[in-house]
């Protein structure tokens, strides 16, 4: 085990390298210049040219980029250009909402998609399982921008159940925490529900044809032992996998629905880095959610240990 673990850590150390060069070489090729912005628009060339200079954007890109992974080997991740406050208090003070919706959302998904998977697959052509398959299309067609603005419409602005932005700590009280956040979690579980039930559904239908369960059944044993038992922990694997993947692809759906609910976490704060081309900050959030993308498939991996005891590396 300790010798997986060694090996898949360092198996990610070249990934990172390599993801902090592309998102350093993508800032830095694209059209924009952040002294500009700082400048506004009544700044003359000397104006930006100091500006650059003072930022260290006047130096060739191998001297930034060495710059850059200096200040990283020494765990500083740079000031922001905008905001004059270091990257990791930054990221200290939005990282709160960003776990707590991503949570909420794997809590609401694992709890909805698993059942209806099992279900699906059990009652294989019936009326649940083409009700599942139609779900899983709708949810994979409707963006969740989409999704965030009719739930909105409906259950924030026409029958006033929940606010419509914002977030409350869960130091201030779990019930505010938690009514600000079932709608964003909602709205970005719809898609995860679909993709993890769907393939529950398949593991599990693929598991029931198997001769242990035929096996099983001859022997008396009641059907929810067979699903739960012998068909779904058989199943695991590929939905710990998807599970891990659905984890992962938060990243990109958390950006979006922290914007559609002005969230202060990490998705607003990525947008607004963007919009701002505050390079340090960009730099910082991407290599972070990098880290936990790796994180997440680290314990992917380890998990088969687990659910499979014949699996070794």
């Amino acid at each position: 085990m300790f010798v997986l673990l060694a090996r898949r850590i360092l198996a990610t150390v070249p990934v990172l390298v390599i993801v902090a060069l592309i998102v350093f070489l993508m800032l830095r090729l694209a059209p924009g210049d952040p002294a500009a912005v700082i400048v506004g628009n009544s700044g003359t060339s000397a104006d930006i040219a100091r500006v650059r200079a003072q930022l260290g954007l006047d130096a060739s890109l191998p001297v930034q980029f060495a710059h850059w992974v200096g200040q990283l080997a020494h765990g500083n991740l740079g000031e922001s250009y905008f905001m004059k406050m270091k990257v990791t208090d930054l990221i200290a003070q939005r990282i709160e909402p960003t776990v707590s919706l991503s949570a909420l959302t794997l809590v609401i998904t694992i709890l909805l998609a698993i059942p209806l998977g099992v279900v699906a697959a059990w009652r294989h052509g019936g009326w649940l399982d083409r009700l599942l398959m139609g779900f899983s299309v709708l949810g994979f067609s409707i963006p969740s921008f989409v999704i965030g603005y009719l739930m909105i419409w409906a259950f924030a602005l026409h029958w006033h159940w929940f606010p419509t932005q914002g977030y409350v700590r869960f130091n201030d009280g779990f019930w505010g925490w938690l009514h600000h956040l079932v709608l964003p979690a909602i709205t970005l579980s719809i898609i995860y529900v679909a993709l993890i039930a769907r393939v529950t559904r398949a593991a599990v239908a693929e598991a029931l044809t198997e001769d242990y369960i035929r096996t099983a059944r001859a022997k008396g044993v009641s059907e929810l032992r067979v699903l739960l038992r012998h068909a779904l922990a058989n199943a695991a694997i590929p939905i710990a996998t998807v599970i891990g993947i659905g984890v992962a692809l938060l990243i990109g759906g958390v950006v979006v629905t922290e914007t559609v609910f002005a969230i202060p976490g990490l998705g607003q704060l990525t947008v607004d880095a963007v919009l701002s081309r505050d390079f340090p900050l960009i730099q910082a959030i991407t290599l972070f959610f990098s880290v936990i993308y790796v994180i997440i498939n680290l314990l992917v991996d380890l998990s088969y240990l687990v659910l499979d005891p014949r699996v070794r590396y």
